[in-house]
């Protein structure tokens, strides 16, 4: 039998997910398992993380022993390189890391600029932007000093398309692309790169139109919006765009990149 050169790159590696617990990280954990890592996944809400804990191994009930996970709240700014801390020291209990993957995030409401605060950007960076940061700055002492190690963060498209009233958070998206940038210089030879998302359709996107008080009529029509913004004529789904982490984690060549997977969103007709 040949020598596999491609599908077992993963194979015993350890892989931290951060907001592994549903949407894309959830199947950023899926893959990792299906591709024989070890993973920790983390989330803020304890009831959610045993949920997909037992999801995962429900699924996966030969690797059950590969799968942990730690509660891990990074809204909170006063205990965030703490709580951080916690789960880093957790997932490496048995050896460092060699891959993490950042998709962790808060609901906000988007506001316009003529009504919003210092505070209200704030609240919507101290997951999305701060929470890299934190990660990155504590990575070193957690994560094998090497090119096959990695760091994926998550972004969206609205630093490039961005809609009216969303000046807020295209500000938000530009600052992780360059915060991407940075990172990968400054934290070297470990590879950081960001993955670029157009609309997945996840938990967070009924969650986020919950939250501005749509109705479901006009969540239906929100939805059939986004699609028309697609070339491909649907929303993105979390198991299709996971696979652009993984990419990640085993290409040891890239750094310092975005890897876009957003159904063509800069080719297709403005719907805005």
């Amino acid at each position: 039998m040949p020598t596999l050169k491609y599908i077992n790159k993963l194979e015993g590696k350890r892989v931290l997910v951060f907001g592994g617990t549903s949407g894309v990280g959830f199947c950023v954990a899926e893959a990792a398992l299906e591709h024989g890592a070890r993973v920790t996944i983390s989330g803020s809400n304890v009831q959610r993380l045993a949920q997909a804990l037992d999801r995962l191994k429900a699924s996966y009930p030969d690797k059950s022993a590969l799968v942990d996970g730690k509660t891990c709240d990074l809204s909170d700014l006063d205990r965030q390189e703490a709580n951080a801390q916690e789960v880093l020291t957790f997932a490496t209990r048995d050896g460092p890391l060699d891959h993490i993957s950042f998709s962790a995030g808060n609901v906000f409401k988007i506001l316009p600029i003529t009504e919003v605060t210092p505070a209200d950007i704030q609240r919507s960076e101290a997951v999305r932007v701060f929470g890299p940061i934190t990660i990155a700055k504590l990575s070193p002492k957690y994560i094998h000093q090497s090119p096959s190690s990695s760091l994926t963060i998550t972004n969206g498209t609205t630093a490039e398309k961005p809609a009216p009233g969303w000046a807020v958070p295209a500000s938000r998206s530009g600052a992780l692309e360059a915060l991407m940038r940075g990172l990968a210089v400054d934290l070297k030879p470990v590879r950081v790169n960001a993955v670029q998302l157009g609309t997945v359709y996840t938990e967070l996107f009924d969650t986020l139109f919950n939250s501005m008080g749509l109705s479901a009529e006009h969540k239906e029509a929100a939805r059939i919006k986004y699609e028309r913004l697609t070339l491909v004529g649907r929303l993105g789904k979390p198991e299709e765009v996971a696979e652009a982490y993984l990419y990640c984690m085993k290409d040891h060549f890239v750094t310092g990149s975005v890897v876009k997977t957003n159904g063509g969103r800069y080719l297709a007709e403005p719907g805005v």
